[in-house]
C-alpha cells in the first residue's frame, strides 16, 4: 500500500513591519478639535478688543477714578452698605426661618398667616415697599406701647423714631424675609422625611433630628440659594440711595453732583460692588464644600488644588512631548 504525506513548507519568520500592532506599540492620537480652538481664539480676540476699548478710552478718566478710590466719603458708603447687607441677611433669615417653620405647622392659622406674608412682599415691588415705610408717619404719626385696644402708657413721635438708615434696614429686611422663608423651606422639604422617621424611631428628639440630621442636609439646598441672596442684597442697597440714605451708590452720587465726573464715580461704585462681591463668592464657595461632607460625591476641588493640577498636566505633557521629540528613529529607508 502505498502513502502519501504532505509536507508543509515552514513559513517565514514575520518581519518587525508585518506583525500585528499591540498596545505597547499602538501610539494614541487624541482627536482633533479645530472648532473648539477657533471658538476660543474668536472669544480672546472680542476678549481683547472690549480690554482694550476700555483701558485705552480716556472718557473713564481712570486718575480720577484712582484719586476717589480710597477717599474717606466713598469708604463710608461702602461700610454703611457692608453693614446694612449684613444686617438684612442677618435679621431676614432669622425671621425667615420663623415663618418657614410656621408655613410647615400643622396649625392651619400659623400656615396661613405665613403664606399671606410670602404672597403680600413677593407681590409688590422693593422700591415700592421702601417709599411706603418712609411714609409711614403719614398714616400712624405716632407709636405706642400700652394695653391691647386700651390705654397706652409711651407714645413716640413716628418721625423722630424712623430715620432713613432705619427704614431702609426695615424695608429691605421685611422683604428679604420673605424670600428667605421659601429658600428655608425648600431646603426643608429637599431632605427625605424617612430619615426624620428612622431618628424618632431611634428615639431621638425633635430638636435634636432637627439639628443634627434634617438641617445639615438641607443646609447643601439652602446656601447655594442663600449666597445668591446675599449677593443680591449687595447690590439692592443701593436703592435706598432714593431715601437718601448715605451709602456707596449715594455717596459717589454726591461727589459727582459737585465735581460733573459722572462716569469715574460710577465707576468707582461699580468696582468697590466687584470687589465686595467676589469676596462673598470665594466665601460662598468654601461654605458650599463644607456641607457637601458626608455626601456620596467627592469633595470639589479648591481653586488651588484646580491651578496646582493643571501647572501639573501641563508639565507632564510638555515632558512627554520633549522625549518624543529627543527619541531616536527607529529603522531607515529601505
Amino acid at each position: 500500500m502505498t502513502t502519501t504525506s504532505s509536507y508543509v513548507e515552514p513559513s517565514p519568520a514575520a518581519s518587525p513591519d508585518d506583525r500585528a500592532p499591540t498596545a505597547s506599540t499602538t501610539r494614541i492620537v487624541p482627536r482633533r478639535h479645530p472648532g473648539r480652538w477657533a471658538s476660543a481664539a474668536v472669544a480672546l480676540l472680542v476678549f481683547a478688543m472690549v480690554l482694550n476699548s476700555v483701558v485705552r478710552n480716556d472718557a473713564f478718566q481712570w486718575s480720577v477714578v484712582g484719586h476717589y478710590f480710597t477717599t474717606s466719603a466713598v469708604l463710608d458708603g461702602l461700610l454703611l452698605t457692608v453693614w446694612l447687607t449684613a444686617a438684612v441677611m442677618t435679621l431676614g433669615f432669622l425671621l425667615g426661618t420663623v415663618l418657614a417653620t410656621m408655613r410647615l405647622s400643622a396649625n392651619p392659622v400659623l400656615r396661613t398667616l405665613s403664606w399671606g406674608y410670602v404672597w403680600i412682599f413677593r407681590s409688590t415691588p422693593l422700591l415700592v415697599q421702601l417709599l411706603f415705610w418712609f411714609n409711614i408717619g403719614t398714616l400712624y404719626p405716632t407709636l405706642g406701647l400700652g394695653i391691647p385696644f386700651g390705654p397706652q402708657f409711651v407714645t413716640v413721635k413716628t418721625v423722630n423714631l424712623l430715620g432713613p438708615t432705619l427704614t431702609a434696614l426695615i424695608g429691605l429686611t421685611l422683604h428679604e424675609t420673605a424670600y428667605a422663608a421659601e429658600v428655608v423651606r425648600g431646603g426643608i422639604l429637599s431632605v427625605d422625611p424617612g430619615q426624620a422617621r428612622a431618628a424618632q424611631a431611634l428615639g431621638l428628639s425633635r430638636r435634636r433630628t432637627l439639628r443634627r440630621i434634617v438641617v445639615p442636609q438641607a443646609m447643601r439646598s439652602i446656601v447655594p440659594t442663600a449666597g445668591n441672596m446675599l449677593i443680591g442684597t449687595l447690590k439692592g442697597t443701593s436703592i435706598v440711595s432714593v431715601l437718601a440714605v448715605h451709602d456707596l451708590l449715594y455717596s459717589a452720587q454726591l461727589i459727582y453732583n459737585q465735581t460733573y465726573q459722572v462716569i469715574p464715580l460710577l465707576m468707582v461704585a461699580t468696582l468697590w460692588y466687584i470687589a465686595v462681591t467676589s469676596v462673598l463668592g470665594v466665601g460662598q464657595y468654601y461654605v458650599e464644600r463644607h456641607y457637601a461632607r458626608g455626601d456620596a460625591r467627592a469633595l470639589p476641588p479648591t481653586p488651588l488644588r484646580r491651578l496646582r493640577d493643571q501647572f501639573g498636566a501641563a508639565r507632564v505633557w510638555l515632558r512627554r512631548v520633549t522625549a518624543a521629540d529627543a527619541r531616536p528613529a527607529v529603522g531607515g529607508d529601505r
